[in-house]
C-alpha cells in the first residue's frame, strides 16, 4: 500500500510539474501570438500608408482655357480628381504633398489651340524640375513630361503656367497632372 501511495505521489508530482511546464509554455505562446498580432497590424498600416497615387485634370466640368496671365503666382488647380489614394493631392490648391519619404513618379500633360503659347512647369518646393512648351502651333498642340523624384515627407509638387501662356481643357481631360509612389525610403 505504501509503495502504491508513493507511486501515486510521484505521478501526481510529475503531472503537477508537467502542468506547470505546460502553463509556462502556454503563457509564452500567448505572448508570441500577441506580438505577432501587433506586428501584423503594424505591417498593415505601413502597407496602407504606402498606397499613394493621384490623377486629376484641369476642368471639373465644361471646357475652356486657363490663362494667359501677365504674372503667374499660384499653382494650376486640377479640379477633376479621378484618384487620390493617400490623400496627398489637394484639389483646392493644386498641390501634392508627399505623405512619406520615398521615390515618386510624376507626369503632366498640357493642351493648347492653334496660335496660342502654352508653357507649364512642374515644381518641387518652388524649384522647377521640368517643363513643356509650345510656341503658337499651327494646329492644336499637346505636350507632356514626366520625372522621378526623391521626396521627403511634406515636400510639395505642383505645376504652374508660365507668364503670358495658357492651357485648354474639356471633359476629355487634355490637361492633367498625376503621380504615384514607386517605393518608400
Amino acid at each position: 500500500m505504501e509503495e502504491r501511495l508513493r507511486t501515486m505521489e510521484e505521478r501526481l508530482q510529475s503531472k503537477s510539474s508537467t502542468e506547470e511546464q505546460l502553463q509556462r509554455e502556454n503563457e509564452a505562446l500567448k505572448t508570441t501570438v500577441e506580438m505577432m498580432q501587433a506586428k501584423l497590424e503594424s505591417l498593415q498600416s505601413i502597407k496602407e500608408a504606402r498606397q499613394v497615387a493621384f490623377s486629376a485634370s484641369l476642368s471639373a466640368s465644361g471646357s475652356g482655357h486657363t490663362g494667359p496671365f501677365s504674372s503667374v503666382e499660384s499653382a494650376l488647380i486640377y479640379r477633376k480628381v479621378s484618384a487620390n489614394f493617400g490623400n496627398g493631392y489637394n484639389s483646392e490648391t493644386g498641390i501634392f504633398t508627399a505623405p512619406l519619404k520615398g521615390v515618386y513618379y510624376f507626369r503632366f500633360y498640357a493642351h493648347c489651340h492653334t496660335g496660342n503659347k502654352m508653357a507649364v512647369s512642374l515644381y518641387k518646393n518652388d524649384k522647377v524640375q521640368c517643363s513643356v512648351f509650345s510656341e503658337r502651333p499651327w494646329t492644336n498642340g499637346n505636350a507632356s513630361n514626366g520625372i522621378v523624384l526623391i521626396l521627403e515627407k511634406g515636400d510639395q509638387i505642383y505645376t504652374k503656367l508660365w507668364d503670358e501662356s495658357w492651357v485648354y481643357d474639356d471633359p476629355a481631360s487634355y490637361t492633367s497632372f498625376g503621380g504615384f509612389l514607386l517605393f518608400p525610403l
